[in-house]
């Protein structure tokens, strides 16, 4: 039996490597502080869960959900966009459920690429962008993001000819592994950017809800004129601590949602629709209960930022996501660093490289542990002398 030639391009992944090596650690005695994985260490909020409980009992949520999801979702959906970015979606034709955002995220590159096209994926980056352009039979074009760049992809620096034959373009800010935001201004230039290449913009909004500081996150659907050209993902996995729960929508122009819905009707059967019932729940949640949770990742984030720089590293303080990403002190590549960390302190991180060549040279830390076990890991790295010099 001979597997696919495609899965030789593809590298294990990141994450699945990680569990692997905490077990691994682990068996071995040692102590974890697992700081590698962005999922959250709270439970989900209470309400919802009661939700899910009622809706397991009706029996009228045991059969086949609709394949884009129930009208009651899909209207709920529609008016949390409205109440949050003032955008205007038709939940029968711009409104589609998840099976969480990361299976769309790759089904999306099934919907719009055939072999020979191009999409636009930035470097460093989530791994699946990269994954799903080469299992669709794609070209990956890697665009570098960097400190000197804000983290923000350089439109000019892509090559005319590729520009053409690309089909689609993936951003995700709040960004994941960087901890960068994008505002409304790039937003339009890239908008301007796609209308002159015919290109889709995919938006992976997963961080969206997990600010800081007065930032709030835009929406490509807030520009005018951007609905056609732009498909976003939403998942309820960050901001409402429901990442097992597996459930999510997408929203955009009819035509992009009708490609993305015709890959999954014949792939999946939809969202358990119990799952529906509560994430419905969530959405019509107080504002009050993500602010709770974003004041929780906030002194988390100032307990390891002060940390850090008494510690040597000289950085910003991120104003979204619960990840840091950080340069590897001189003479480290990241994956030796990282396998200093997990050999001298027992923590466990991903190394940027990880997430591209261009995450060479990082590492990402996640604040998904509490205040204690981030002093716990920092006073570690102290007693190990693990520095950035």
């Amino acid at each position: 039996m001979k597997p696919s030639d495609r899965l030789n391009k593809i590298p294990p992944y990141l994450f699945a490597e990680i569990d692997r090596k905490v077990d691994e650690a682990r068996a071995k005695g040692v102590d974890i502080i697992n700081l590698g994985i962005g999922d959250p260490d709270t439970p989900t909020l209470p309400h919802i869960v009661t939700e899910m409980h009622k809706a397991i009992d009706d029996p009228s949520t045991h059969n086949y959900p609709p394949y884009q999801g129930t009208a009651d979702f899909r209207k709920a959906c529609s008016e949390w966009m409205k109440n949050r970015f003032d955008v205007n979606l038709d939940p029968n034709s711009e409104v589609l459920a998840l099976i969480g955002s990361k299976e769309a995220i790759a089904h999306v590159f099934i919907a719009f690429v055939d072999p020979g096209d191009y999409t636009l994926i930035p470097d460093p980056a989530y791994p699946v962008y990269k994954t799903a352009t080469i299992l669709a039979g794609g070209t990956p074009y890697l665009m570098p993001i960097n400190p000197e760049n804000n983290y923000l992809p350089d439109l000019d620096k892509i090559p005319e000819d590729v520009a053409k034959k690309a089909k689609l373009m993936f951003l995700n800010y709040p960004n994941n592994p960087t901890g960068a935001v994008a505002n409304i201004e790039y937003f339009k230039k890239v908008v301007d950017f796609a209308n002159k290449y015919d290109i889709l913009i995919c938006s992976d909004q997963a961080y969206s809800e997990m600010t800081y500081d007065g930032y709030v996150a835009p929406s490509f659907l807030q520009i005018e004129g951007a609905k056609d050209r732009c498909i976003e993902f939403f998942s309820h996995s960050k901001t409402y601590n429901m990442t097992g729960w597996r459930v999510g929508f997408a929203v955009g122009g009819k035509e992009a949602i009708k490609a993305l819905g015709t890959i999954k009707n014949n792939i999946d059967s939809g969202v358990f629709k119990a799952i529906q019932n509560a994430a419905i729940t969530a959405l019509e949640s107080p504002q009050l209960n993500i602010d709770d949770l974003n004041k929780m990742y906030q002194k988390r984030r100032d307990v390891l930022y002060n940390g850090l720089k008494e510690l040597g590293w000289n950085i910003e303080l991120p104003k979204a996501t619960f990840y840091f990403w950080l340069p590897v002190p001189k003479g480290y590549t990241s994956v030796s660093f990282v396998g200093l960390l997990l050999e001298k302190a027992g923590i466990v991180v991903p190394p940027g490289n990880g997430y591209g060549s261009n995450g060479e040279g990082f590492f990402r830390i996640a604040i998904t542990v509490g205040e204690e076990k981030i002093k716990e890991a920092l006073q570690r790295m102290k007693d190990a002398g693990i520095r950035y010099e």
